[in-house]
């Protein structure tokens, strides 16, 4: 099974590189974030025509998410992150796959910082944490995949010390990320590139592609379960040097489905 996340930075105007990408490399499930649109303006005919069906929750102008899956219905097991009602922005799906839970998320940007939006990332990074740590509990296999804002490592930015202050890199930015692996998540970009200076993301200024000044911070984080099933993960780093690309490049991993541990 294919996984791959892809913040595609508004559907509407990069559906057409969508489906070039979906068409060469056929991925079994796709997560997308960013989506940009309302609930009614999401793509279905176009993907479902490219083979997909889909699960998605829309917001105009900003955020969004969607779970596609390749020849077969997703089926919604929560619509929402928990832990807070009255949040409504639209960052966080799970559908079950083919036996398998998959998880979409955008985590907020937070910048600037500090301040409002840096709070409401940790305090979203916080709600994660928790539900992660119950879907952990219950057993199931599970992926995390999406835009987790958040910079690892020193390995997973260009020049580190540009972006000390920023939301992104922030040292309680890191550590909720480790506490979230902490509790058992293979991050399975960087087991199959250990030592690697490997890049989902370049912006759209400076030339941060061409001089590849980018980050890593589009991630997919495995469940124990799934771990041992890892056999493939990489970026799709080529779509994001095509034309009107979106600033994130796919990244992806492949599961050999026979070898999860139960």
């Amino acid at each position: 099974m294919r996984i791959a996340t892809y913040n595609i930075n508004g559907i509407g105007s990069r559906l057409p590189a969508l489906l070039e990408w979906l068409e060469e490399t056929q991925p079994d499930v796709a997560c997308l974030q960013e989506l940009k649109a309302p609930q009614e303006r999401f793509p279905e005919a176009a993907l479902n025509e490219a083979g997909y069906q889909a699960l998605w929750i829309g917001q105009k102008s900003w955020n969004g998410v969607a779970i596609l899956a390749r020849g077969t219905t997703p089926v919604e097991v929560r619509r929402g992150l928990p832990g807070d009602d009255a949040d409504e922005q639209s960052r966080y799906l799970e559908a079950a796959i083919d036996g398998v839970l998959v998880a979409c998320l955008y985590l907020p940007n937070g910048n600037p910082c500090p301040g409002p939006k840096f709070d409401y990332k940790l305090a979203w990074f916080e709600r994660l944490i928790t539900h992660a740590e119950g879907l952990l509990a219950s057993g199931a296999p599970v992926v995390l995949a999406g835009d987790f804002n958040a910079i690892p490592t020193e390995l997973d930015v260009y020049k580190p010390e540009r972006w000390v202050t920023d939301a992104l890199f922030r040292p309680e930015t890191r550590e909720a990320f480790h506490r979230l692996l902490a509790q058992g998540w293979t991050d399975a970009l960087r087991t199959m590139h250990p030592d690697e200076r490997i890049f989902t993301f370049w912006d759209y200024f400076r030339d941060a592609y061409g001089r590849d000044a980018g980050l890593r911070i589009d991630h997919l984080l495995l469940s124990p379960m799934l771990a041992g099933a890892l056999t493939a993960a990489n970026v799709d780093r080529d779509v994001r040097g095509r034309e009107k690309p979106s600033d994130h490049a796919p990244t992806w991993i492949e599961l050999d489905l026979k070898k999860v541990t139960r």
